[in-house]
């Protein structure tokens, strides 16, 4: 079950850790967890306690929780379990600049998120859904006469981030600089190449941010910068770290997401065909798909001594909640490996939870959604390319790294 001492030789364990709760699982990272990464979160029920620490080279060794009542708990409680400094991304000591609004905690939070809230609403969200449903059938045109597809540079990428720019008010042009960007941030696992991927976004952001404080739009980088949260106008600093925490969180994740259920509709035909005869079950189904499919986990840091199923953690330890495992918890959800669009409907963790529940997360159902209905209307029968082993992107954010689909012209 926990891997041998070698891997944990040169890390430093507190000294309030129980030695028996000490397991470095290679999250996010390892050979097993690159190999099936859903498979690999919904085995840690059968081979780890609910509660363990895990050591880590790479990412910062924390506890990792993975029963879903333990990480909603967290996630409700900021006053025990705080957000502040979670970003995992490499910041100057001698210039740093908070993550807004993931690293700010209540009652302050609110205020930064009303800025944004109304270009992400409900409403604000369905009013997109023609333009939506209008890209997936430009960029399903550019390639259904091929035969074939690699779905995640074509159309698993491009839709979600072409409109996730189109919010921010920035270039779709310059799609490609900004996911690879992401790209380095998130899943390169090299601290050299993160902090120069790091300079290169600070550099074009500042550039963005006095640009529009010249020329305003109606983006959300415009409505950051003359925002006034709280009523006041918000410093340079906060400005950036705001821009820069919309910028990065809205280029990888429903990507990612898209990456997978396309890999699992494409060895399930039966299944998508049921998707197929039952669109009025739609919703029902993706909010499965997001359950089974759940690409982040949520980190934070104690401010206090707490205990929680018996286990002692200290002020200052860091602590995962591994949502996707959450999401596999078979005391929330009977039989959680099965796949079933009839599932009695519960909250599932795929957006987080709490005051920092993901604020795009309406979004993201329609642009699934849509992606979903239209690639299957056109394209009803597919499969993975002959000879396709699907290989994962390490990091916080799982998915395939390429998806290439297949189908009779």
């Amino acid at each position: 079950m926990s891997t041998t001492a070698d891997a944990t030789a040169n890390i430093e364990i507190p000294a309030h850790v129980p030695p028996e709760l000490v397991h470095a699982v290679g999250l996010t990272e390892g050979a097993e967890f690159l190999a099936a990464p859903h498979q690999f979160m919904a085995d840690l029920h059968d081979k780890y306690p609910p509660i363990f620490f895990s050591p880590s080279e790479t990412n910062k060794s924390a506890w990792q929780l993975t029963k879903y009542d333990d990480a909603f708990f967290v996630l409700r409680h900021p006053e025990f379990f705080t957000s502040a400094g979670s970003g995992p991304f490499p910041r100057d000591p001698d210039d740093y600049f908070n993550i807004i609004p993931l690293e700010i905690e209540p009652p302050h939070h609110r205020k930064y998120r009303a800025v944004v809230d109304p270009l992400v609403s409900p409403k604000a969200i369905m009013a997109m859904e023609g333009a939506i449903r209008g890209l997936a059938n430009e960029l399903i045109d550019q390639f259904i006469d091929k035969g074939e597809c690699e779905f995640a540079k074509d159309f698993g990428r491009p839709l979600p981030v072409g409109v996730f720019l189109d919010i921010m008010g920035l270039p779709r042009d310059m799609m490609d600089e900004f996911v690879r960007w992401a790209m380095g941030l998130l899943h390169a696992q090299d601290r050299q190449i993160a902090q120069q991927v790091m300079g290169e976004v600070t550099a074009y952001l500042q550039t963005v941010i006095a640009e529009k404080q010249v020329t305003p739009d109606g983006g959300a980088v415009s409505a950051i910068v003359h925002g006034r949260p709280g009523g006041e106008l918000m410093s340079a600093k906060e400005i950036f770290g705001f821009v820069f925490f919309l910028f990065i969180a809205g280029l990888d994740t429903v990507f990612a997401t898209l990456n997978n259920i396309f890999v699992w509709l494409a060895e399930n035909p039966d299944r998508r065909r049921e998707i197929m005869a039952e669109p009025d079950n739609m919703a029902n189904a993706i909010e499965e798909l997001l359950r089974v499919f759940t690409v982040t986990f949520s980190g934070r840091t104690l401010t206090q001594d707490y205990e929680l199923r018996g286990i002692q953690m200290k002020k200052g330890d860091r602590v995962t909640s591994v949502l996707p495992a959450c999401n596999y918890d078979p005391e929330i959800f009977p039989n959680p490996r099965e796949i079933d669009f009839h599932r009695q409907r519960k909250p599932t963790l795929a957006f987080a939870g709490g005051v920092h529940s993901c604020m795009g997360a309406h979004l993201a159902r329609l642009e699934i959604r849509i992606c979903i209905e239209e690639f299957l209307r056109r394209i009803p029968e597919f499969e993975l390319k002959a000879g396709t082993k699907i290989e994962y992107w390490p990091g916080g954010v799982v998915g395939p790294k390429v998806v290439p689909l297949t189908w009779r012209t």
